[in-house]
Formats: C-alpha cells, sequence, structure tokens
C-alpha cells in the first residue's frame, strides 16, 4: 500500500509527513514527528494516555487515522510550555505532586488545558467528569484535581 502525504499543523508549526492509510495519529506523531509526549496506553481509546486536540476537539490519537489530520490543527504536551517556561498546569502538576510515573501525564495536561480553555471556571464536578476519559494508576486523582482547580483560579486571578 502505497504512503499519503499529509500537511497538518502541530502546537503552530507546519509539518508533513508520510503515513500509511491504516496508520493512527498517534503512531504518526510519535514515529513519522518525533513527538513521544502522547502515550500508548490500551489502544483502544479507553485510557487517555494519547490525548491530543485535533482542531481543538480533545480525541484519542490511537483512534484518529494519521491521514485525517491533513490540514488540521494538532495540539500535544510538547506545546503546552513556551519554550522553557512552563503552562501553569504543568507548574500546579509538579507543586501537587500529580504525576509519577508520567505515562498518563501527558494525556491529563493536554485534556486539563482543553477544558480551562473551554471553560476557565469549572467545578470539581465538572474537572472529574472531564478528565473521566483518562486514567490514573499511580497518583490517584485527588492531587490531578486539585492541581487542575487551583490552576484555573490563578488563570482567572492573572485575566
Amino acid at each position: 500500500m502505497s504512503k499519503i502525504h499529509v500537511t497538518t499543523t502541530v502546537n503552530g508549526d507546519e509539518v508533513d509527513f508520510l503515513c500509511d492509510p491504516r496508520e493512527t495519529l498517534l503512531d504518526c506523531l510519535r514515529d513519522r514527528l518525533n513527538l513521544t509526549g502522547a502515550k500508548e496506553g490500551c489502544g483502544t481509546g479507553d485510557c487517555g494516555a494519547c490525548s491530543v486536540t485535533l482542531d481543538g476537539r480533545l480525541v484519542c490519537s490511537c483512534l484518529v487515522l494519521g491521514v485525517e489530520a491533513e490540514g488540521k490543527e494538532i495540539g500535544t504536551v510538547e506545546g503546552i510550555a513556551d519554550g522553557d517556561v512552563l503552562h501553569p498546569l504543568q507548574k500546579k502538576f509538579i507543586e501537587y505532586a500529580a504525576l509519577q510515573c508520567g505515562v498518563c501525564t501527558p494525556g491529563i495536561l493536554v485534556a486539563a488545558k482543553a477544558l480551562l480553555e473551554k471553560n476557565p471556571d469549572p467545578t470539581e464536578e465538572e474537572v472529574r467528569y472531564w478528565l473521566a476519559g483518562n486514567l490514573c494508576r499511580c497518583t490517584g486523582y485527588d492531587k490531578i484535581i486539585r492541581a487542575v482547580m487551583d490552576t484555573a483560579a490563578e488563570l482567572r486571578e492573572a485575566v
């Protein structure tokens, strides 16, 4: 089967890659673009470790074909920091020790950022609902939820 040329924007940069039409976006990000932040935890869209945004919509990149990225805007965990300056979410995850092994962390950060962009003043219930598709086997969820809630408050104060 012949490879397909895909032109897309990842974290604000236009990129091109060739992929097999059956290749997932996750595999394209990791194997073609060397963006290894998104992880394959399950391959079935159940764990959220591969979460990215696709035209602003939170998706599991293991369930999207790489060819579907043509002309789209993709956001990954690598695009959350501003160079060496961590995003407030990343700082709060460190402050609250809301990460351990790191497999789930990139997906949770991408999902939390997408939530805060959509709803800058979420309730705890809304944060828990929004992150329900992201499984963490190490830290549990309380530290993660507190880090997201505190980030939301800090971002609202900064405006």
